[in-house]
């Protein structure tokens, strides 16, 4: 009898080490993705009245981690300071209505295809006058720092920008805006997306008709995250295909025209 009982002890002990060593690994930790925007810049990325990230570049980002079954985050980055703190790590992307640019390229960023076709505009006020650039020679303009306008007026515009008494630069378009409302400068340099959003949005301003610098917007990753930027675009195809994507961009009438399906 105690021979028995010690046999199925044995056992016991087996089979206790046995179910030990079958447990399962633990899952592997979802991947949290993190979103770098200018929280300023509508109709692409910006915070609504409830304060939540919104805007078209936000909806497709988030769709587009629901597919591939990440986590989903927004960090707001500083605009003039974007590609410093992707380098830093405090973001996965730079992905706000972002101009590509060769610099960019040359430094070893990895870049996605383009999705957005833009131009720069000059923004005013309705009662101005102002019909064209040349209106604004001897004026005050507004560019927000790090901004493809910005590198224009520095750059390929230089010679329009020396025609205006001054070029003033503000770390935001919203200020840029605050300071043309309270007719601290005469126009607003912008993309056109934004001046359309904020002209649509705000009684008493126009847009000159006159495009100024063709650009398309993509989106930013860090040196060495070609796989990553792989697969966010892979995701945003799968966008495409299904009609998530038409169906997110029927909600932002103002730049669907100039949508540009990224993988098609």
């Amino acid at each position: 009898m105690k021979k028995i009982i010690a046999i199925a002890l044995a056992l016991i002990l087996m089979l206790s080490l046995c179910a030990c060593g079958a447990k399962e690994a633990p899952a592997a930790e979802t991947k949290t993705f993190i979103m770098g925007i200018d929280a300023e810049y509508p109709p692409f990325s910006y915070i609504d009245d409830e304060g939540n990230y919104g805007g078209f570049d936000v909806e497709i980002c988030r769709a587009a981690c629901e597919k591939l079954g990440w986590n989903f985050e927004v960090f707001g980055v500083n605009w003039d300071e974007k590609l410093v703190q992707l380098d830093a790590m405090e973001c996965d992307c730079i992905w706000s209505g972002m101009t590509i640019l060769d610099s960019m390229k040359e430094a070893g960023y990895v870049l996605s295809a383009p999705y957005y076709d833009s131009t720069q505009v000059l923004l005013v006020k309705a009662d101005s006058g102002y019909t064209s650039s040349a209106d604004l020679a001897g004026k005050l303009v507004a560019v927000q720092l790090g901004t493809s306008g910005e590198s224009l007026l520095n750059g390929d515009l230089a010679d329009l920008a020396a025609t205006f008494e001054d070029v003033i630069t503000c770390d935001s378009f919203l200020k840029c805006f605050t300071e043309l409302d309270g007719n601290a400068v005469d126009a607003v340099f912008v993309d056109l997306p934004v001046a359309t959003s904020y002209a649509a949005e705000n009684e008493g301003f126009v847009i000159i008709n006159e495009n100024l610098g063709a650009e398309q917007y993509g989106i930013a990753f860090r040196s060495g995250d070609a796989e990553l930027c792989a697969a966010m675009e892979g995701a945003v195809a799968e966008l495409v295909a299904d009609g998530t994507y038409a169906k997110i961009a029927e909600n932002y009438p103002d730049i669907i025209n100039n949508l540009i399906f990224l993988g098609q």
